[in-house]
């Protein structure tokens, strides 16, 4: 190598001499400028050691920060599904233990509903027994008080009379021969002796007997009451209970569902976020071992070009090749003709490629080193022309890869700028549909509170409808009884009336229905003798006839009671009717809006999680585009100058090997053999 560079320095002495009459040795510029190249090689590499040396330090603490998020995302990875299974069991345990809430507190409420049901028919039992056995006691008592004053006859013709003969015929606590004796009494029958005294042992031995009886159903009624009572608050408060319980458990499966999907999606962030970061790392890993075995080539090639160039100028700086120089340069006359034919060639070489170099359309510092090559004077131009085929190979290779790298960088934009805008349009349609979401349950919310309180509304109206009904028939019921009570007391007291003055209209009533009858109007004492004859009163037929009218104004109103009881019964059946049927319809719009306001909740969270997810991937496609862009932008602006500058580069190193090409220097290869042989 120091041969080489020695012939080029003598090939340059020769030119140089040619070229200048001044005494100036040449050989001191070109020391000067091995000089200067090894000051800027020194530079170039201190300057690429920090470069270096700040890589490998990004490359030890990133690989240190990836590693430790790696364990983490292994360790989270290896925990998370366990969590999510734990939280699954418990979900499907509080499930099956709301449905056994459930279960129970329907089964409480049955229990509850039945026990309601048998009361009040107990209830009802009682208050028939209870008052059947009140009224048969006081007609016993109203019998032995009759018979103890001795006014018996006075007892036969009441209601209490007929009440204790239904219950002696009915009766099978007594005897027949008491049996007997109490029916001749009630009978009245002509041929019936007194027996006052064992009718009144009878009959006390009777009301005694219900009284008991009265006394022990009573006792039955207060304890079944109070067992009621217990059993309904024990019910009420297990309903209480549970219904809390149901409450818990709903809300548990609620959280327990939301608490699911948040460890599934951390499961799923936590696995992408590995796979990421282990590629990164390899990646990372594979690069830094790339850098630092070009590293260590750059190094070595460094080393050995400062090798060079320090032997070089050592080797050209010495004195006594200095004072060789000086006395070798001029040479012969042959030489110096060759030597100027090959500086005019050289010089158009040079000048070619200084145009190039002025023009700003190549890397200047590859055509430095080119035409450094040709002003060394070298002995054979075939290494120059070599460096020259070699740099156009490279400079056609970086074009390819500027094309190649432009076209990628096109081609990712357009697919990275496509899948931007398809996830910007997602995920306005997700922020959308989870505002109509949003809206369509705040409306159901509504609805469903209004369904609610209508229903709620429906059943007190039903409710006051069927109190009011109550209230009317039971209005009806006692007006119809107590206008046909004066209706008979009327007619009972015109039948008495025809019976002085128009006898022909009189009719006899039954003796059993003057008995019914005695205790509304008490048969009048027989007229005392008048003084003289006696004239029946005109106005007899006057009272008959008012009595007639009141009797035709009761039956009026009668008829009137009866139409607006049927009427009104008409009209709460048919309210009945479209209340139950508009309750069963708003029931069924409440439960249906209910299972569309919970399908539309679950739709929600489904909506936010892939709005998430797709807010996620646009924010990794933007990085990703700005990561494209601090990779490619520079490249994409700057590639019509860059090939342009490429293309006059190649043509000015094409036009200098052809100005090359044509030298022939044999006779300087052969004086320069000559020359280092003598040295």
């Amino acid at each position: 190598m120091n041969v080489c560079k020695l012939a080029v320095a003598c090939s340059a002495t020769v030119c140089l001499a040619t070229e200048q009459t001044s005494s100036v040795n040449p050989i001191r510029k070109v020391v000067t400028m091995l000089q200067t190249m090894q000051k800027k090689v020194q530079a170039e590499g201190e300057k690429e050691q920090e470069l270096y040396d700040k890589f490998m330090c990004y490359c030890k603490n990133s690989g240190g920060e990836l590693a430790k998020s790696i364990s983490d995302a292994e360790d989270k990875v290896s925990s998370l599904p366990a969590e999510v299974e734990e939280a699954e069991a418990a979900l499907t345990q509080t499930k099956a233990d709301l449905k056994k809430a459930q279960t129970d507190r329907a089964a409480a409420k049955a229990a509850m509903a039945e026990a309601t049901a048998i009361r009040e028919k107990e209830a009802a039992a009682f208050a028939k027994e209870s008052g059947d056995l009140k009224t048969n006691i006081a007609a016993v008592g109203k019998a032995v008080a009759a018979l103890e004053k001795g006014q018996a006859g006075a007892f036969l013709q009441t209601e209490a009379a007929n009440t204790l003969k239904a219950l002696v015929e009915t009766s099978d606590k007594l005897i027949d021969v008491d049996r007997e004796d109490l029916t001749s009494f009630l009978a009245g029958s002509s041929g019936y002796a007194p027996q006052s005294g064992a009718i009144v042992g009878i009959l006390k031995q009777m009301g005694d007997t219900m009284k008991a009886t009265l006394k022990d159903i009573t006792a039955t009624e207060t304890e079944a009451i109070a067992t009621y009572d217990q059993l309904m608050k024990a019910k009420t408060a297990e309903v209480e209970a549970l219904t809390e319980s149901i409450e818990l458990k709903t809300q548990r499966i609620g959280d327990l569902g939301v608490k699911i999907v948040g460890l599934k999606q951390d499961l799923t962030d936590a696995e992408e976020s590995l796979l990421e970061d282990k590629k990164f790392l390899a990646e990372l890993e594979k690069g830094c071992a790339t850098k630092e075995a070009e590293w260590a080539e750059i190094v070595k090639l460094r080393s050995e070009e400062l090798l060079a160039l320090a032997d070089t100028i050592k080797l050209l700086n010495d004195d006594d090749a200095l004072e060789l120089f000086k006395k070798t340069l001029p040479g012969s006359e042959s030489f110096m003709q060759l030597a100027e034919t090959s500086t005019s060639m050289k010089s158009r070489a040079l000048a070619v490629l200084q145009q190039a170099k002025s023009s700003r359309k190549g890397d200047r510092q590859r055509l430095d080193m080119i035409m450094l090559a040709i002003r060394g004077k070298a002995v054979n131009f075939d290494k120059v022309i070599e460096m020259i085929d070699n740099m156009v190979a490279l400079l056609k290779k970086e074009q390819l890869d500027d094309n190649d790298k432009k076209e990628y960088c096109e081609g990712q934009f357009d697919m990275a700028d496509d899948k931007k805008k398809a996830l910007v349009r997602s995920e306005g349609k997700l922020t959308a549909a989870i505002e109509d979401a949003k809206e369509s349950i705040a409306t159901l919310a509504d609805e469903i509170k209004e369904l609610a309180a209508g229903i709620k509304a429906l059943d007190k109206t039903v409710a006051e409808a069927t109190a009011n009904r109550k209230e009317e028939n039971s209005d009806f019921k006692t007006l119809f009884q107590s206008d046909s009570a004066a209706k008979e007391l009327l007619a009972f007291a015109k039948n008495r009336l025809n019976k002085f003055y128009n006898p022909k209209l009189y009719k006899a009533p039954e003796a059993e229905a003057t008995l019914v009858q005695v205790h509304a109007h008490a048969a009048p004492p027989p007229a005392p003798e008048a003084p003289g004859t006696f004239k029946k009163s005109e106005d007899g037929n006057g009272v008959i006839a008012m009595i007639d009218s009141l009797i035709a104004e009761l039956d009026k109103e009668l008829t009137e009671a009866q139409t607006e009881e049927k009427l009104a019964q008409e009209e709460y059946e048919e309210l009945m009717a479209d209340s139950t049927a508009k309750r069963a319809a708003d029931s069924k719009s409440l439960t249906d809006k209910e299972a569309l306001k919970a399908e539309t909740e679950d739709n929600l969270v489904k909506l936010g999680e892939e709005h998430k997810g797709t807010v996620k991937e646009l924010m990794a496609t933007e990085q990703y585009i700005s990561q494209l862009h601090a990779e490619c932008d520079w490249l994409i602006q700057y590639f019509d100058v860059r090939m342009e500058a490429r293309t006059g580069e190649i043509d000015a190193l094409g036009k200098a090997k052809a100005v090359l090409s044509g030298a022939d220097f044999s006779l300087l290869q052969t004086r320069a053999t000559h020359f280092l042989q003598r040295a």
